[in-house]
């Protein structure tokens, strides 16, 4: 079995023996750790950080997370909202004039952050080197039609939601959306998180295992029109794209996030205690309540389940029972990182890895310590 590090409160011995039990089924290399009250009970790390295991997952080993990535996002335009910046409950297009052509007057921050825009995909093809080129991506979005009316359905936005929201922060605000991640949330909370990724940072990167993982699909051809709609016009990101210098240097705010269960668990750790963690205040409770107001609730056709959606998360539901508490909020990565924010507990929950699931189900490794440190903290 792989070496365990870090630390663990002996109150949540459990959640190390959750995470030891996910190596013993084979996890390649990993992280996990867990806040309460702003402070960091577990932090813990194993396993090797390449796929020919030479190399340990060191305490400072950085991954691609993913969506896990979009929890970041939406922080930093719920922030601006806290600050009177911009206003959920406005048009996009009160930021950003463009965005109104084609119908699209209508569509609302809010309908951004519950992927209810009705733009999950390009109306024609686009090609991977286009997708490096922010300013070609965000006028092909801004031309188009919403593929239904905006804030009736949900249908996640797996790479279009981090243009629309970088898009918006960089409107109001004036800096890219990884830059002023950098500045107001990393900085403050000293986290190593990161949306764009500075080259000296590339030798601490662990190196996905995308060994029989290909598209993020759910092969479900014919099932779901929008899906199809999505999948005809590319490109087709590949899991292989996380280990190449492009992507880690791009901004993709929905998608190549780089961090650990470390950095993830403290900066979530803020939104968990209502604003404010370790002396630093991002939002205030007012604001961090807006997270739970249901935007919609059904069946993503991309996702293919029912999700209840509030302002930037995924909410607690009986499909999804990420608490015993309903005010907790969550969202997870590709192939098998996740984030959980309790308010009620006000813990965090993150589990960070290299090793992607091939599979969107089947994969406990994350619930596994999600049920421990619940059960830890409310022991029975």
């Amino acid at each position: 079995m792989a070496d365990i590090h870090g630390t663990c409160h002996e109150a949540f011995e459990t959640v190390r023996a959750a995470f030891e039990k996910n190596f013993t089924e084979g996890d390649l290399g990993a992280s996990c750790a867990v806040t309460v009250d702003g402070e960091t009970v577990v932090d813990l790390w194993g396993g090797t950080a390449d796929v020919a295991g030479e190399h340990p997952w060191e305490r400072d080993t950085i991954v691609n997370v993913w969506s896990t990535t979009k929890t970041m996002a939406a922080l930093c335009v719920l922030m601006l909202q806290d600050r009177n910046a911009l206003d959920v409950d406005q048009p996009v297009a009160n930021y950003w004039p463009e965005f109104a052509a084609n119908g699209k007057e209508a569509v609302l921050v809010r309908h951004l952050l519950s992927h209810s825009a009705g733009l999950p995909g390009f109306d024609a093809p686009i090609s991977e080197d286009q997708l490096f080129d922010w300013d070609y991506v965000c006028d092909r979005l801004t031309s188009q039609a919403p593929w239904w009316e905006p804030g009736t359905m949900s249908a996640y936005h797996s790479l279009t939601q981090g243009w629309l929201l970088g898009e918006v922060v960089r409107r109001v605000d004036g800096r890219t959306l990884g830059r002023f991640f950098a500045e107001e949330v990393a900085g403050p909370t000293d986290a190593d998180f990161h949306i764009g990724l500075a080259d000296d940072h590339f030798g601490r990167v662990a190196e996905l295992d995308v060994s029989g993982v290909g598209a993020p699909r759910l092969d479900r051809q014919g099932q779901s029109e929008i899906l199809d709609r999505v999948d005809k016009h590319g490109p087709g990101v590949t899991a292989k794209l996380g280990n190449t210098d492009r992507w880690r240097r791009a901004e993709f705010a929905a998608a190549n996030g780089h961090g650990n269960a470390r950095s993830v668990a403290e900066i979530h750790s803020v939104i968990a205690c209502e604003g404010t963690a370790r002396g630093v205040t991002l939002l205030s409770p007012a604001t961090v309540e807006k997270i739970f107001e249901v935007q919609t609730d059904g069946y993503d056709p991309i996702l293919g389940g029912p999700i209840r959606y509030g302002l930037g998360f995924g909410l607690r539901n009986d499909t999804t029972p990420i608490s015993p508490n309903d005010r907790a909020c969550f969202w997870g990565g590709w192939g098998g990182s996740l984030a959980v924010v309790d308010v009620e507990a006000r813990m965090s929950v993150a589990y960070a890895m290299n090793q992607m699931s091939p599979t969107t189900v089947g994969d406990g490794r994350a619930g596994r310590i999600l049920m421990a440190a619940h059960a830890a903290h409310r022991p029975s």
